[in-house]
């Protein structure tokens, strides 16, 4: 029998735009919380109109990044430079549990919704300010995004190759390992008001969260005046450590070997069982001053297998392999996120069956509950009446002097 959902009951109020505080959210909504996103079709959230759209049809209510983003929550459309819109904002912000704010700092304190606002109205109130770099401190405003974070993180500093400048890490980065850690404070943050009483605020810098995945290679800066930089593929506690070709068009594995047995079974596999005792690989230090010859030589041989065989023929034998796979590869052929139900459909008012990600755990009592992306204002009525409590007098009084925002806003 299952359960009831593990945030059944937990209402969220959030505002915020891109990726790092929705993808919060969404995790919270998928397991029962009702999160209701105050939006505006004045100034649209940016993953509204970036592509791909389904069909081809560019709209804001069809792009299919907002929709995996933002699965199973409300859409409410205020104009919060409005006060008519902010009195809105703060009766849902005392109806809820949490508020997450995810603009500029100094915003919500200018529009009154900030925490010590609704703080006066709701002490148990916990919220969550998830910015760059924080709410206080000389950067503080400064703007950017994931790609930023991550460059001011180091991570670039260590993507790419030593005899190159600094790569960038595919993606936003730092946009997408945030929601974690913001989620865990969040369930920390329940718990405490659970055990207490009272609400916290929470002031996460997104730039921080990125950092601590570096915490070795700041150590061993103020332990031993090393700066690490780039260094490819390789690894300096493991050979060989790398991506190498295999059969076929862009077709590649990558191979980490660590422990002297793993090199024993590797010597195996690819049929040249003398390199262990051979003079310029038996040894790891020995394999590490001859690292580009040996790349070479095993790339001869991955050359000649698929990837996929490469992969299965060393895993058999103990050594860490994986094929790098393409998106394709992904959803059409791998068995295990097949098995795991890696991607459940979703039905979407406008697009029809959509493709979501299911979350990477799988909770035996409380499987997660994915629903769709919503339209831009798909829910005011429901949320300006059930929940705020107005009238449909009042509602037409609010569209009527732009409180409440429609597509006309954003044409």
């Amino acid at each position: 029998m299952k359960g009831k959902q593990i945030f059944e009951g937990i209402r969220v109020l959030e505002c915020a735009f891109a990726a790092a505080a929705p993808i919060t959210t969404t995790q919270l909504a998928m397991h029962g919380a009702m999160v209701i996103k105050v939006e505006t079709h004045k100034r649209l959230d940016m993953l509204r109109v970036v592509p791909p759209f389904r069909g081809g049809k560019a709209d804001i209510n069809r792009g299919a990044v907002f929709e995996a983003l933002n699965s199973g929550k409300y859409s409410v459309s205020l104009d919060l430079g409005k006060p008519k819109a902010r009195d809105i904002a703060m009766k849902l912000a005392t109806w809820a549990d949490i508020v997450l704010d995810g603009y500029t700092p100094g915003v919500m304190r200018r529009w009154g919704l900030d925490y010590e606002s609704i703080k006066k109205r709701k002490p148990d109130i916990i919220y969550l300010s998830t910015t760059q770099q924080g709410q206080y401190g000389p950067h503080a405003k400064f703007m950017g995004y994931g790609w930023q974070a991550a460059a001011l993180g180091g991570f670039y500093q260590l993507t790419g190759w030593p005899d190159r400048g600094p790569s960038q890490v595919w993606g936003a980065y730092t946009d997408f390992i945030n929601p974690y850690h913001q989620s865990s404070v969040l369930m920390a943050a329940l718990l405490y008001r659970h055990r207490t009483g009272k609400g916290v605020y929470i002031d996460e810098s997104q730039f921080e969260c990125g950092l601590k995945f570096l915490r070795p290679y700041i150590l061993d800066y103020t332990v031993n005046g090393r700066v690490a930089t780039r260094t490819g593929n390789r690894c300096p506690h493991s050979a060989p450590h790398g991506v190498f070709r295999c059969q076929g068009e862009d077709r590649w594995v990558a191979i980490a070997v660590f422990k002297d047995e793993e090199w024993s079974g590797f010597c195996s596999v690819i049929g040249k069982p003398e390199w262990r005792e051979d003079p310029r690989f038996a040894t790891f230090v020995a394999r590490k001053r001859n690292e580009d010859e040996l790349e070479r030589l095993i790339e001869e041989w991955t050359m000649k297998h698929t990837s996929e065989d490469v992969m299965k023929m060393l895993q058999a034998a103990g050594v860490s392999a994986g094929a790098v796979e393409t998106f394709e590869d992904m959803y059409e052929k791998d068995l295990q996120l097949r098995h795991r139900k890696a991607f459940p459909t979703v039905e979407h008012p406008e697009t029809g069956k959509q493709i979501h990600r299911a979350p990477s755990y799988q909770m035996s009592k409380t499987p997660p509950v994915l629903g769709p992306g919503p339209m831009l204002g798909e829910h005011n009525n429901y949320v300006l009446k059930k929940i705020v409590g107005l009238s449909d007098d009042e509602i037409a009084d609010l569209l009527a002097e732009g409180c409440i925002t429609t597509e006309a806003d954003s044409a």
